[in-house]
């Protein structure tokens, strides 16, 4: 062979070991990312090509699946009651992807989870049949905070404070998931992105607001558990009006003749004394105040349920009189109502604080478990004895203070309203909040709800947490201990 041929040959061999190793490469280590490719069509068939796996609340599917006429893709995802478990379900569409439960659990949906395939599937590539997720979701609680919130712009969820189960997760303004399941509802997606009102935003999860003064549990908390006042009903040291310190601001209150000079917490939670839980704020320092709100679960970026929730803020770095503002649930403190609802949780559980989670069991197709979320898993955030102190003047402000409207016949309800300032210098409507838990003594029951109304149209005048907020509470508490 001649130095020509030979030459030729080698570099033809090259070639053809270059091609093997590439097809190798694409084959082995970029296969699975080039299938997951947003933009890859043969995914999105072979995601509807059979009916998708559905999500359970109480029992029945709220979700299923529809066969479409014409095109290449057989299959497309529809809501029984799309608007009332939005929040809870997300949506599934062809053309704009997955959210909440929905793309969370995606795989087991659609069949694909590699859990869900026998031995002899998993060798011949055969799509088995998808699984189920089963929720936490009581449907009662549901309707009842849906309705009870209406046309307001708000949020409301509801904890079993013992097991940590969500019995209620509502976001309104919502929005019906089948109609943005398709590939030609642009015009509605559209609409729904455009809409100043946000109704695609879980406000439950997703959307942190300055508390207001249902933050003052946690400042009261603090000041408990690190003994600056010895019980509720001591006397604090609280001048009113209060000066912010090292500053000419005075911190006046709402009700300009409630006995709030030098008042025990009991009282200063049940007239809402801004002076008392600034002061105590400055008292404690920022750092035990923040240590409290991060037992709580404040400043938790991690905080799965299992939908990643927006991390409830407790900011650092703060002067005096920063931190006075955040004693009252002001300044750059943030809070989801899913957040406030396990500080009342947390309370009524004797200070013990189950983890949140709206789903119980994920299973395949045979009702055997892919993953079980226990129920009860807890951690101590406050001791006993302040979780009996806390309940004790949070009954107050229910049965003689501001939260009068949450008040259930025959059962046990504390809680703690919020007004927050919204705006430059409160220029625009303050949000209404309410926190709240209700045991009922002869069945055992027992609830923990939060409810933050963002907007209710109402004028300035009539925002409060009392008016707006407490009933929707009230509702979703009774419904939970029917």
């Amino acid at each position: 062979m001649n130095k020509t041929i030979r030459r030729a040959s080698v570099f033809t061999l090259l070639l053809v070991l270059a091609l093997l190793g590439r097809a190798t490469w694409v084959q082995a280590y970029e296969g699975k990312a080039l299938a997951n490719e947003k933009n890859n069509r043969r995914k999105v068939i072979a995601q509807y090509a059979q009916p998708l796996g559905n999500i359970v609340v109480a029992g029945s599917p709220v979700t299923g699946s529809k066969e479409t006429k014409g095109g290449d893709l057989a299959y497309k995802r529809v809501y029984t009651d799309g608007a009332l478990y939005a929040a809870v379900t997300g949506y599934s569409s062809q053309a704009y992807g997955a959210t909440q439960l929905e793309g969370i659990y995606a795989d087991v949906l659609d069949g694909t989870d590699s859990r869900l395939k026998n031995p002899l599937d998993a060798l011949t590539g055969k799509r088995t049949e998808p699984g189920t997720v089963l929720t936490t979701v009581d449907p009662a609680v549901q309707k009842a905070g849906y309705r009870a919130l209406g046309n307001k712009k708000g949020a409301a969820v509801a904890i079993d404070p013992k097991t940590g189960r969500i019995l209620g997760m509502v976001s309104t303004p919502s929005y019906d998931p089948s109609k943005i399941a398709g590939l030609t509802d642009g015009k509605e997606w559209q609409r729904l992105t455009e809409d100043e009102d946000k109704p695609l935003v879980n406000r439950a999860l997703r959307q942190p607001l300055p508390p207001g003064s249902t933050f003052k549990l946690v400042v009261a908390a603090a000041a408990l558990e690190d003994g600056l006042y010895g019980s509720v009903d001591t006397a604090t040291r609280s001048p009113n009006p209060y000066t912010l310190p090292g500053t000419r601001t005075v911190l006046r209150n709402e009700n300009s003749s409630a006995p709030c000079e030098n008042a025990t917490i009991r009282t200063a939670l049940r007239y809402s004394c801004n002076n008392v839980f600034a002061k105590m704020a400055v008292d404690l320092g920022q750092d035990k105040v923040k240590a409290m709100a991060e037992r709580f679960g404040f400043d938790d970026k991690e905080l799965d349920v299992p939908v990643r929730a927006y991390p409830s803020v407790y900011p650092s770095d703060m002067d005096k009189a920063q931190t006075a503002l955040t004693g009252i649930g002001q300044f750059d403190v943030t809070a989801t109502p899913l957040q406030m609802a396990m500080v009342s949780a947390a309370i009524a559980n004797d200070g013990l604080l189950a983890s949140p989670h709206m789903v119980s069991r994920v299973v395949d197709s045979d009702g055997d478990a892919l993953r079980t979320y226990e129920d009860g898993r807890t951690r101590r955030i406050v001791s006993s004895a302040t979780a009996e102190q806390l309940r004790s003047a949070m009954r107050t402000v229910v049965d003689e203070g501001t939260g009068t409207n949450a008040a259930i016949s025959g059962v046990e309800v504390g809680g703690k309203t919020g007004t927050a300032q919204h705006g430059e210098n409160n220029s625009k409507t303050p949000y209404a909040w309410f926190t709240s838990y209700a045991k009922d003594p002869d069945t055992g029951k027992e609830v923990a709800v939060a409810v933050m109304i963002e907007d209710s149209g109402a004028a300035r005048s009539e925002v409060s947490g009392n008016g707006l907020a407490a009933p929707v509470a009230q509702k979703m508490m009774k419904a939970a201990l029917k």
